[in-house]
């Protein structure tokens, strides 16, 4: 994935998705039965490229949501079977939208236990690069944390950090950045080195290994401060990633820590370049 929670702005008729008939949520029908061959088979090819990756690259976490929401290789999962493991789970569960939504609508939705979901699958062109989420992206990377405790609060608390940052100078900016680079782009260590667990980098081939076997990028250890100042890559793999010692540092840090200061301090600066040392 190669856009940030801030992308949702753009205008719906810039995108792909059909949001003629979005509600005032933006979500729609799954409507799974309209999914072709062609489509459930560009799913198959995505799922079993990147599920042999992740049983070695992925965290613990991941592993164990993407067998728990059990989706199958051979098709495009229907979202209500998804509800079911992820009410059960930790009380959320996934909506239908048309593609990206404005930040506003995604931050409510998060504050109250729904993810978005973009409903159309990338083209085969695009088996590596896109620049919208499509289900894959959506799905396979961000879902399977969601039946995790601990990192699904911290969704619902990004989501409820959301108006805050509409409001202050800035402060949209620097917690986009929270998001791409702890949502999107995490690495965490683990008890057998590290491993994977960002979004964007799940559902991408190339980064998967990138991230963590290339010498190339710097891995930097989590400092809240320095990962909502730091810019991000939005056309190329990250030149810097950030490292969590355990989702429970994430989620206390962002939780006891009140960002209007922050973005004060902060949002009126220019950001540290994405290869800053």
């Amino acid at each position: 994935m190669v856009q940030p929670p801030k992308a949702p702005a753009l205008k719906p008729s810039a995108l792909r998705g059909d949001y003629s008939c979005a509600a005032s949520d933006y979500t729609v029908a799954q409507d799974w039965e309209r999914y072709g061959p062609d489509e459930h088979a560009i799913w198959a090819t995505l799922y079993r490229r990147q599920i042999d990756l992740i049983e070695r690259y992925a965290a613990p976490e991941v592993l164990a949501g993407v067998r728990a929401l059990g989706a199958s290789p051979a098709q495009i999962p229907r979202f209500e079977e998804a509800n079911r493991v992820l009410l059960n789970a930790t009380d959320w569960r996934i909506v239908a939208v048309p593609g990206l939504i404005p930040e506003q609508v995604f931050f409510d939705h998060l504050a109250h236990r729904r993810f978005p979901v973009t409903v159309w699958i990338r083209r085969r062109e695009e088996l590596d690069y896109l620049v919208e989420p499509d289900v894959f992206h959506d799905f396979f990377g961000h879902v399977p944390l969601l039946t995790n405790p601990i990192f699904a609060r911290f969704m619902q608390a990004y989501g409820e950090a959301g108006p805050k940052a509409l409001s202050t100078p800035g402060g949209l900016a620097m917690l986009s950045r929270l998001y791409w680079y702890m949502v999107e782009f995490g690495l965490i260590r683990t008890a057998t080195g590290l491993r994977v667990y960002g979004a964007g980098i799940l559902s991408s081939k190339g980064e998967t290994v990138y991230s963590i076997d290339s010498p190339e990028p710097q891995r930097i250890a989590f400092e809240l401060v320095r990962v909502m100042r730091t810019e991000y890559r939005i056309d190329d793999f990250q030149r810097t990633y950030f490292v969590l010692d355990s989702f429970e540092q994430l989620f206390e840090a962002c939780y006891n820590t009140d960002f209007a200061p922050m973005y004060l301090q902060y949002g009126s600066l220019p950001p540290l370049g994405a290869d800053a040392g």
